[in-house]
This record gives structure tokens, sequence and C-alpha cells, in this order.
């Protein structure tokens, strides 16, 4: 198997309301829509999916676990103030937020939690890692 992923997809319990928080707040344009999926090119060759937990459920065979999912979904920028400016918009769509701080590591980040709990982390990843996953 090559070292690669096609599709991310995440199970949602209200397709509008992230259709709401993604495409209305957000302003990503979908590649495809579905009565139970929402999907999103995200990089070269990768696909963010939002599926109904109905849609999820038919198709895995078992619904999902609930709670907190142990997984971030990662946006990386060039600056701090690009990261602020991210989070500020997250949170005027009503979106928790934890406001972006100088990491040990040496980066800068904060998060935001989409409409089903979903984290993303807004970053800049410092040195070699950051360049690697900044568009060109």
């Amino acid at each position: 198997m090559q070292q690669r992923v096609s599709f991310i997809t995440l199970a949602v319990s209200d397709l509008e309301r992230s259709r709401a928080f993604y495409v209305d707040g957000l302003g990503w344009q979908p590649i495809f829509a579905g009565d139970d999926v929402l999907m999103f090119p995200v990089a070269d060759k990768v696909i963010l999916s939002l599926w109904s937990v109905e849609g999820f459920t038919a198709e895995i065979g078992e619904a999902p676990a609930s709670g907190v999912a142990p997984i971030t979904l990662s946006h990386n920028l060039v600056t701090p103030a690009e990261v602020d400016d991210v989070l500020a918009e997250a949170a005027l769509l009503g979106a928790p937020v934890s406001p972006g701080v100088q990491r040990e590591w040496g980066g800068y980040s904060g998060y935001f939690t989409d409409p089903d709990g979903f984290r993303w982390e807004i970053a800049v990843n410092p040195g070699e890692t950051g360049d690697f996953v900044l568009p060109s």
C-alpha cells in the first residue's frame, strides 16, 4: 500500500448544520454534495468528507463512537496573524475557540471546534515540517 491518504471522513449528526458552518460560514466549496454527504477538496488529491451519521452507519455497519474524537485536523498558515484571523472567523460563526499561543515546540497555534465537536488546529509550524505542509 502506498503511503498516502485520499479521504478523511467525519460522521456528522446534522449535515445541514455542517453545510451552514463550512459552506455558508467558512466559504468552502464542495466538489460533491449528495443527500447525506458533502465532499471538499482540501489538498492535492485529498478530500474531506462530511457524512451523515445515518449514511456512515449504513456503510460501515456500526454507529460511530460518541464523545470527544481523539483526532485533530490541522490547517497550517505562514504567520501567527493569519492564525488569529482564522480563529476570529470561526468565533464569529459561534465555534468554541482556544486562542493562538506560542508553543514550546516552536510553533504558534490555537483551536476551534466545529458543530460536531471535531477540533481544528490552526497553526504555524516552524522548519521543514511547516514548509512541507504549506501549499506551493
